[in-house]
């Protein structure tokens, strides 16, 4: 189901942005020199349309860089009136929204752990009420499409229609090549429920280290992201701040040069019909699965039946060791990724277990 929000598209946000839409700057304003020769730098690439710099930073740890404060408001739109681009920097609370806009700051972004809070986006959609201001809003830390969901609903009924999100990945217990999880199908997910929602993606925070930036940007652009927020510095050796996701001006030019930008339509009949073709095969084939899994689960359930009448637990992690193990196997085998096999797999069981348990407690008619 779609949630309706009168969202205003960017190109009438009163600035002039290109498609796609780049984000950049440093993580954190350290001097007025850092900030003005980075932006400086980033700006000479024109698919660059606006300036970024963190100003406070909330850090896990107490004892860490946490931003310059107020201060570096006036380096940051500073160095923006000099390239003649419009600057972005992420507020926490009511009081840095007051004071990013009495500085002069064009844009605002809602970090992933402010989005978290209902509490804090609710104070930061009143002092923001009535102002006409773009807000941008990452996802939450946590994968909760419903949370970043609610707090990009409180700012637009403070009265903010120029909206967007920024799609950062999502922290995870278990280590993985990325600092954090893109978990692609939220953002997708977001997209479907808010189809009118510009969605940037920001590959420093999902890669956290510059290995793999191009890789993920090139993926928000293939998924037709509308833009992307990279991090860039002067030096990134010296950075006080995130020092290993940053990029230099000249490594940020061949990073966005190297993109492939591919259209979101087009009128070519040929393809046009071979699209409607293969969609077809598709359709016929969903049904088919569909029909199986259906299939499936009933037989599930009479296994449920079985176990009822012979006082067995439903869950027997033998056999669903053995499935794991060898139904990951067959997938692989045919070409499909090991994540998908264990997520659908465990899906599966997920319903498996519902529906024997529905069996198993069934209460029987006299």
């Amino acid at each position: 189901m779609n949630i309706e929000l009168d969202i205003t598209p960017l190109k009438d946000w009163g600035f002039n942005f290109k498609n796609p839409l780049v984000i950049s700057g440093p993580c954190s304003a350290e001097t007025p020199e850092q900030v003005m020769e980075t932006v400086k730098g980033v700006a000479k690439h024109p698919l660059v349309s606006v300036i970024r710099a963190g100003i406070w930073k909330p850090r896990t740890r107490p004892n860490s860089f946490e931003g310059i404060g107020v201060e570096g408001l006036s380096w940051l739109v500073d160095a923006g009136k000099e390239v003649g681009l419009p600057v972005a920097t992420e507020i926490a609370n009511a009081k840095h929204a007051e004071e990013a806009l009495k500085a002069g700051v064009d844009i605002l972004w809602i970090g992933a752990r402010s989005t978290v809070n209902p509490f804090g986006m609710q104070e930061i959609a009143d002092a923001l009420q009535g102002i006409d201001v773009p807000v941008i809003v990452k996802n939450p830390i946590n994968p909760d499409l419903e949370l970043w969901i609610g707090g990009m609903e409180r700012i637009h009924k403070a009265g903010i229609k120029k909206l967007a999100a920024i799609h950062r990945g999502f922290s995870s217990y278990v280590k993985s090549e990325y600092r954090n999880k893109p978990q692609w199908e939220i953002a997708l997910e977001l997209r479907r429920k808010l189809p009118n929602l510009p969605i940037i993606c920001d590959p420093s925070h999902i890669c956290g280290t510059t290995e793999f930036l191009l890789q993920v940007s090139q993926k928000a652009m293939d998924l037709n992201f509308d833009g992307l927020m990279i991090e860039s510095h002067i030096n990134p050796k010296v950075a006080l701040s995130d020092a290993k996701q940053q990029v230099t001006p000249t490594e940020l030019y061949a990073l966005l040069d190297a993109l492939v930008l591919r259209n979101t339509s087009t009128d070519n009949p040929f393809f046009l019909n071979k699209l409607d073709e293969l969609r077809d095969v598709i359709d016929s084939i969903d049904k088919d699965v569909i029909s199986l899994f259906a299939k499936r689960m009933g037989i599930a359930r009479e296994i449920g039946q079985y176990k009822k009448e012979n006082n067995i637990t439903i869950f027997q992690s033998d056999r669903w060791e053995n499935i794991i193990k060898s139904r990951i196997s067959e997938g692989t085998d045919k070409g499909l990724s090991e994540d998908f096999m264990e997520s659908l797999l465990n899906n599966i069981h997920s319903e498996s277990i519902r529906s024997q348990t529905e069996t198993m407690n069934k209460v029987e008619a006299n």
